[in-house]
């Protein structure tokens, strides 16, 4: 089986480095951006990177995760990538707008293991494959 090409978007780098290490453990080809704007210049500079799955983070300094998810959709970036959000924040509006603009699941950090992460993400592929 192809591994599955993740993108992982945060401005944590302790968080970025962590995940990265554990997705990669898990069998994934992972790439990283520190933060929503230097995700969307990699995004944009080279067409050919087409990951399977984005997973970020909301609160980001300059452009959040909202913002990061309506420029993706607006300028046709990983067109083909499933979106999920991995945030500290769990409020319901929050939860309903990642929806809303494509997020095929929500998981918030404070209240989820790193390998619940990796379990949750994987749970989550599997089900849009069928």
């Amino acid at each position: 089986m192809q591994p599955k090409k993740i993108f992982i978007v945060d401005d944590d780098s302790f968080l970025l480095d962590m995940y990265a290490l554990k997705f990669s453990q898990s069998g994934f080809e992972v790439a990283t951006a520190l933060g929503a704007v230097p995700a969307l210049e990699k995004l944009r500079a080279d067409t050919t990177y087409h990951p399977d799955l984005v997973l970020l983070d909301i609160v980001m300094p300059v452009v959040d995760g909202f913002e990061f998810m309506e420029k993706m959709k607006a300028e046709n970036l990983a067109p083909g990538a499933m979106r999920i959000v991995l945030s500290n924040r769990g409020q319901d509006s929050d939860i309903k707008r990642a929806t809303e603009l494509g997020a095929i699941g929500y998981i918030v950090k404070a209240s989820t293991t790193p390998a619940e992460v990796i379990t949750q993400v994987t749970d989550m592929v599997a089900k849009q494959k069928k």
